[in-house]
C-alpha cells in the first residue's frame, strides 16, 4: 500500500508516529511524510486523486495537517480517522454538546469567546477548570479555586480564542487514559495535568467494566478508529474529560505494531469496520460478545477480541449536517458532578 502521513512539527521526533512509519516500511508498504507546518504546500500536487491508499493525521490541535487531511477527503481518499471525526473531538465545546446529546458523562460545560465571559459562570459551578477549545497536551489548563481568582488570568488567556469551563472533579491526582487500537481497549493510569506530581509514573491498569463500556461508546459517538479517552472517576462515577484522535498509545504493549496493523486494515476497508472497540485479553468486558479467532501476520489483529454488545449504533459521526451540529447547545444541564483535565 501506498499511505501519507501528516506529521506535524511538534512531532516530527516522536515515537508516535515515526515507530508506526518504520513499522510499515519494513512490512514492505511506501510511507510518504507531509510536515504541513514547515512545508510550501502546492495544494492541487499534494492531494493528488488516487494516489495514496489512506491518508493519516498526526499534528497538535489547530495545527495546519487537518486541513490537508479535509482536502484529501474531499478528493474521496480515506482518511484516518475520518476527518469530520477528528473535527468533531478538536473543538472541546462541539465535543461536549455532541457527547452531552448522545449520553456520554461529560462534565457541565460553558464556551465563551471572550476570557473576560467567564465572569457570568455562576458561582456555584467553582472551583473551575478553565482551557482553551483547541487546546492539546494539557496547554493552558487552569485550575480555578474561586470568581475573585478570575481577573488575574485574564491576561495570561487573551490569546487563547475560544475557551471552555467546567467545574472540577474532585479526583486524586491521577486519571485514567484508555486508548483505542484495532478494536481493542487498553488502560493507564497517569498524573492529572492539574496535580503535577513527579512521583507518580504513567502505568498499565486493569479496564473497569464501566469505563471501558464508556471507552467503547465514545468511539461510536464521534466516529473513531484511532483515539484515547481521558476518564476521571469521581464521586458520581466516570467522568469523559477529554477525547484525543490518534493519541500517543503510551504504555500500550507493541504499539507500532498493533497500530501499523490498524492502518493497513482501515487503508484495505476504506471505510470504518461495523463493529465496535472491544477490550483487550484479561480485561474488563464493557458488554456481551463474541470471542474471534487469533489471527498471525503483519495484518494481523490480537489474539483475542471482545466485540461489545454496548450499542447497535454505527461508528459515525452522529447527525446529518453541520446545521445539526450548530444547534446543540454549548452551555450544558448538569448531568455529573464535573470534571477537569486534558489529552495527550
Amino acid at each position: 500500500m501506498r499511505l501519507c502521513f501528516l506529521v506535524e512539527e511538534h512531532y516530527r521526533h516522536d515515537g508516535m508516529p515515526n515507530e508506526v512509519i518504520r513499522q510499515l516500511t519494513a512490512w514492505g508498504h511506501r510511507v510518504d511524510v507531509v510536515r504541513p507546518g514547515g512545508s510550501l504546500l502546492r495544494m492541487a500536487e499534494v492531494v493528488r486523486t488516487g494516489v495514496h491508499d489512506a491518508w493519516v493525521l498526526k499534528t497538535v490541535s489547530g495545527g495546519p495537517g487537518l486541513t490537508l487531511l479535509e482536502a484529501a477527503a474531499a478528493t474521496g481518499a480515506t482518511t484516518i480517522n475520518d476527518a469530520r471525526s477528528i473535527r468533531g473531538v478538536r473543538d472541546k465545546a462541539l465535543a461536549a454538546a455532541l457527547g452531552s446529546a448522545h449520553g456520554l458523562p461529560v462534565p457541565p460545560t460553558y464556551a465563551v469567546a471572550r476570557p473576560e465571559l467567564l465572569a457570568e459562570v455562576p458561582d456555584c459551578e467553582y472551583p473551575l477548570v478553565v482551557k482553551p477549545a483547541d487546546g492539546s497536551s494539557g496547554r493552558a489548563v487552569h485550575l480555578l479555586p474561586s470568581p475573585d481568582r478570575l481577573a488575574a488570568l485574564l491576561p495570561e488567556l487573551a490569546g487563547e480564542g475560544m475557551l471552555i469551563a467546567q467545574p472540577y472533579v474532585p479526583n486524586p491526582g491521577t486519571d485514567i487514559k484508555v486508548y483505542c487500537v484495532d478494536g481493542d481497549l487498553f488502560a493507564t493510569e497517569r498524573c492529572s495535568p492539574l496535580h503535577p506530581d513527579p512521583a507518580v509514573r504513567e502505568r498499565r491498569v486493569p479496564l473497569p467494566a464501566e469505563v471501558a463500556a464508556i471507552a467503547a461508546r465514545v468511539g461510536e459517538v464521534y466516529g473513531l478508529d484511532l483515539y484515547g479517552v481521558d476518564v476521571l472517576l469521581g464521586p458520581d462515577g466516570p467522568v469523559v474529560v477529554d477525547v484525543n484522535d490518534f493519541p500517543s498509545f503510551r504504555q500500550v504493549p507493541d504499539a507500532a505494531a498493533r497500530v501499523a496493523r490498524a492502518v493497513l486494515a482501515l487503508a484495505g476497508a476504506g471505510t470504518r469496520p461495523v463493529a465496535g472497540p472491544s477490550v483487550e485479553p484479561g480485561a474488563a468486558r464493557p458488554g456481551l460478545g463474541a470471542s474471534l479467532p487469533a489471527q498471525s501476520g503483519p495484518g494481523a489483529s490480537p489474539a483475542t477480541r471482545i466485540v461489545p454488545g454496548t450499542s447497535a449504533a454505527p461508528r459515525s459521526m452522529p447527525g446529518a449536517s453541520a446545521a445539526a451540529y450548530a444547534a446543540l447547545p454549548l452551555t450544558l444541564p448538569a448531568q455529573v458532578s464535573a470534571g477537569a483535565g486534558d489529552g495527550a
